[in-house]
């Protein structure tokens, strides 16, 4: 049942499942781009996420033993690490890093497929993401996948078994936000698996308004690594989502092409 038909607001409301297991925050960030470990672990703990994205081509997390390990400033004991394909242009490397990364923790399950179509929009490749998400579902991973904002895509992903569906709202680390809300209101309106918007968000605004549509959540690295303050985006990106999942349960007012009084005439004292 999809977890879009939320009406009063409860602790539950606040918490979103993925693969069986409740998470607090429907925020998700990454891990890179940040200028050390330290500024890692203070934006981190400032955004109040349980997920971590973890590159593995790209981090290490005891693939080097003599290097710092990013798992030190974000330790599993605390974090749900979400490993990685990021920098992958096909089906087979992707499934390959996947597999070295669920070995690298310890046979952990849940991770995040992302098969790339090119360097320079770093837009996803379809086509190989449908046949490395069919083969890691096989091979008995829970799949969160980063795919296009295409309904028919999201919904065939779903059907092979893949645990949340994570469209992009725009170009990765462009922050240009959410530039095709329709086609996301499609995709959460026939989802029955978690949906995150994932790339392109920008600044707070972007968060809360992928929140407002209904998406389950949202996961970004850029829009706060690159910030000038990391620490204080991530505080504000906490807040956004909290904001917008508050908004969406809610129900916003219609628009309308008419003024209507905030103090209505009826029942007026003078």
């Amino acid at each position: 049942m999809s977890q879009h038909t939320d009406s009063n607001t409860t602790h539950s409301d606040k918490s979103f499942t993925i693969a069986g297991k409740t998470y607090s925050s429907r925020l998700l960030v990454g891990s890179g781009k940040y200028k050390d470990l330290e500024q890692t672990r203070l934006a981190t703990e400032a955004s109040g996420a349980d997920i971590i994205t973890v590159a593995i081509r790209r981090v290490n997390i005891g693939q080097d033993p003599n290097a710092p390990s990013l798992l030190d400033a974000v330790p599993p004991s605390r974090y749900t690490i979400l490993p990685n394909s990021a920098g992958c242009y096909n089906a087979k490397d992707a499934v390959y890093t996947l597999q070295l990364g669920r070995e690298l923790l310890g046979g952990h399950k849940l991770c995040k497929l992302e098969v790339l179509g090119d360097e320079k929009s770093l837009f996803p490749n379809m086509p190989e993401t449908l046949i490395a998400a069919q083969q890691l579902v096989n091979d008995g991973f829970d799949v969160m996948v980063y795919c296009s904002d295409d309904p028919i895509q999201a919904k065939m992903l779903e059907d092979i078994g893949c645990v949340a569906v994570m469209p992009l709202a725009s170009l990765i680390g462009s922050g240009m936000g959410i530039l095709n809300p329709w086609n996301l209101s499609l995709i959460i309106e026939r989802a029955n698996v978690p949906v995150l918007v994932d790339a392109g968000v920008g600044t707070a605004s972007d968060a809360a308004i992928a929140m407002e549509l209904g998406c389950d959540g949202v996961l970004m690295n850029t829009a706060i690594a690159g910030a000038h303050d990391p620490i204080r985006m991530a505080r504000a990106m906490r807040l956004a989502v909290e904001a917008g999942r508050e908004a969406y349960l809610a129900g916003r007012i219609a628009k309308r092409f008419a003024a209507s009084p905030s103090s209505p005439m009826a029942g007026r004292v003078i």
